[in-house]
């Protein structure tokens, strides 16, 4: 059917004139950030509305499309640009975790956009190592990259940028879309760092929430205690695994001798420090110096510790995503003031979902609802309703056999997805996936979240940690929160049958021949050696 559709759409595209096809393919603008959770939005989620925390995304929703419904494929930074890229599962593009280098020679689509009269351009976090392929112009961040004063790859070397991360990628679009060839349609895909950990603001915004008290999720002390072991032998706890001199910054500054409180510690912000101009450094201290001292004077233990951090975190974090709000506000005043906003579509999204504080975590990995479900807002000026909302089951696997639907060129038949497009229309395909597909592989590694695959259906979700034969299954209908695992229900085990075949198929749908096998034995070993600690009480 795919090869069908592709070789209509060749067809009419090579029946077209010059000018005809220009105006047939609109203009593409995707911003993509990192970690940014559906529920730190006001369009998505009651829960922040009250602060307000994205007046220009929520803007962007009013003019156009909000997916509640999307999902990711595997919930790490790395995997999840390579399913946009490839239109293809982990397994099949060969990124399964962010230590894998990306095969650039393969198929993308930003190469098959360049083949359909497109000029490409990516500014921003990649994410996938080696030099992009398929972009007329670009400057990426190496690795995570840096906040303030980052390093950017270039075709022509490496260069130091002083200022804010998410400026400075701002900037490069905006110039970009104001020095592009005129003649041609474009794909511009704007990739931000922000609001990845260690959630370090901009200056302008240290101050942004000090006189309001975030909302606490009502999970945020969650014991997990009926969960699979998992669980409760992970490490991305805001209690026991948020340290609160490199995560926080309690105290923190180029000099700082004090070692982290776990071995697998995240310390860029402190590497970041070491790069801060004094200017930056003393706004940086004269912010947080204060709030660290009233810290200090409280000798806050147990949950009212856990309480203080998550404040700060929450707090960080959505001051980092206020500077993203603000960059989708700026590139859409360019495009306005540049004439482009009637024939170019909008798009946000980020790699995954994140938890702040659900269920006392922070970080993303697991399939749970916060990790699993991403943001995707799209606004295609006289295609789609103002306003409206899908809620069809999508994915990033989507992604870019939408981009090239929009632009009017062949899907390729290879590709795993399916175009959004009649969404973004209003349609509804009666043939469109009743379930998603999940496969997270990165363990051991940091966070310890094990390897697991699974599928999420409307209403049901089952989950299969196989390294250690671990199963869940949650009835998202009862119960949203995901609080009660009730795998061992024998009331649902004819609907868990029917959940494990259907998996299968998807597995088999999607090719997946991963290494699944169950070692159960490594499980006790593991924890004996202390590779795995039991949560204390609190």
């Amino acid at each position: 059917m795919k090869l069908i559709r592709s070789l209509l759409l060749l067809a009419s595209c090579a029946l077209l004139t010059p000018s005809q096809a220009r105006d047939t393919q609109p203009n593409i603008l995707f911003i993509f950030t990192d970690d940014h959770a559906p529920s730190a939005i006001g369009a998505y989620d009651a829960w922040l509305r009250a602060l307000n925390p994205t007046p220009n995304i929520d803007r962007l929703a009013a003019d156009g499309m909000v997916f509640e419904n999307s999902f990711c494929t595997n919930a790490i930074c790395g995997p999840s640009r390579a399913v946009i890229q490839t239109g293809k599962h982990s397994h099949k593009n060969g990124f399964m975790n962010n230590g894998n280098s990306f095969d650039w020679n393969q198929q993308t689509f930003p190469k098959l956009l360049q083949k359909a009269g497109y000029q490409t351009a990516l500014y921003g976090k990649s994410h996938l190592q080696g030099k992009p392929q398929g972009f007329d112009d670009w400057a990426v961040l190496p690795g995570q990259g840096l906040y303030y004063n980052p390093d950017f790859i270039t075709p022509t070397g490496k260069e130091t940028v002083p200022g804010y991360c998410t400026d400075i990628v701002t900037d490069k679009a905006i110039k970009y879309l104001k020095e592009r060839d005129p003649n041609k349609p474009f794909m511009l895909m704007v990739q931000h760092k922000a609001p990845h950990r260690n959630w370090m603001p901009a200056l302008r915004h240290l101050h942004l929430y000090d006189d309001v008290t975030i909302p606490e999720p009502a999970t945020l002390f969650d014991k997990w205690e009926d969960n699979a072991p998992p669980a409760r032998h992970q490490e991305l706890e805001v209690d026991r695994h948020m340290d609160l001199n490199f995560d926080l910054f309690v105290d923190l500054t180029p000099d700082f001798a004090f070692e982290p409180s776990q071995k697998r510690q995240d310390r860029s912000a402190y590497a970041n420090m070491q790069r801060m101009t004094p200017e930056q450094l003393k706004a940086w201290r004269d912010a947080y110096g204060p709030k660290d001292e009233a810290f200090h004077k409280a000798s806050l233990h147990g949950d009212d510790l856990v309480r203080w951090k998550f404040q700060r975190y929450a707090k960080n974090y959505l001051r980092c995503i206020k500077g993203v709000d603000e960059s989708v506000g700026r590139l859409r005043e360019t495009l306005k003031e540049l004439g482009l906003d009637e024939n170019t579509v909008v798009i946000y999204s980020s790699d995954q979902g994140f938890f702040v504080g659900h269920h006392g975590w922070y970080d993303k990995r697991w399939m749970y609802e916060e990790s699993l479900k991403m943001p995707l807002i799209a606004a295609w000026p006289g295609v789609t309703k103002p306003g409206s909302r899908d809620t069809h089951l999508v994915q990033n696997l989507d992604y870019a056999e939408t981009f090239l639907d929009i632009a009017g060129a062949p899907i390729p038949a290879d590709m795993q997805g399916a175009s959004l497009v009649p969404l973004l229309k209003g349609q509804n395909p009666p043939d469109w996936r009743k379930s998603i597909y999940y496969h997270y592989y990165e363990y051991p590694s940091v966070h310890m979240v094990p390897r697991h695959y699974g599928i999420r259906t409307e209403r049901y979700k089952l989950i299969h940690f196989y390294q250690f034969d671990e199963w869940e299954f949650y009835d998202l209908k009862e119960d949203p929160d995901e609080l009660t695992n009730r795998y061992p229900d024998p009331a649902e085990q004819e609907v868990i049958a029917d959940l494990k075949k259907q998996l299968e198929d998807l597995r088999t749908q999607y090719q997946d021949d991963s290494d699944v096998s169950v070692k159960p034995k490594a499980w006790q070993e593991e924890m004996r050696s202390g590779k795995w600690e039991e949560k204390p009480a609190r």
